[in-house]
């Protein structure tokens, strides 16, 4: 996988660098606020120390080939506001999913629906994969936005997939076919 080149996506706004320890504090601003992990997939980073051994473990797995993680950078400031990531990868059906997080000060501004098209853009011009997918929890709205003003197509739901807060929520799906 071309890691080099996924770290160095650019749009108007944004752009992808390698992950780094580095940036530990940056990715704990949001990777430690409820608000923001609560639907992620990812537990709640209490410490700064839990967010670096979180960003390890995300290293680790692209070096071993099953992940490919980002931060995403606001080139107007520089600043980590946000983690892109593409992971279950299928050889066979030459399909992968992606996931986005965002730091909430920049929810609503465009951000993750051109880091959600860098991605689907490399995952069809590099990758040249087949379908692109992703799965979202309903009180998710913002997220499946993203996702359909890319062109993601809600495919399916599985009720009460997810158990958040002593709550149930459904999964949605949503697929790109590319090719």
């Amino acid at each position: 996988m071309n890691t080099n080149l996924f770290h160095s996506l650019a749009g108007k706004d944004t752009c992808f660098k390698a992950l780094s320890t580095d940036d530990a504090q940056e990715i704990h601003n949001y990777a430690g606020d409820e608000e923001v992990a609560r639907f992620i997939g990812w537990n709640l980073m209490h410490t700064l120390a839990e967010t670096r051994e979180h960003i390890a473990t995300m290293i680790k797995r692209e070096e071993a080939g099953t992940h490919l993680y980002a931060s995403i950078v606001l080139k107007s400031t520089q600043a980590v506001i946000g983690t892109a990531m593409m992971f279950n990868f299928n050889a066979k059906a030459n399909h992968a999913e992606i996931g986005y997080v965002l730091h909430k000060e920049h929810w609503g501004k465009g951000y993750g629906t051109e880091s959600v098209a860098l991605m689907t853009d490399f995952a069809l011009t590099v990758l040249k994969l087949h379908k692109v997918q992703a799965g979202v929890v309903d009180a998710n709205i913002g997220s499946a936005r993203i996702l359909e003003k890319n062109g993601y197509e809600l495919e399916g739901r599985l009720k009460d997939h997810y158990f958040i807060d002593n709550e149930y929520y459904d999964a949605l799906l949503f697929g790109k076919i590319l090719k």
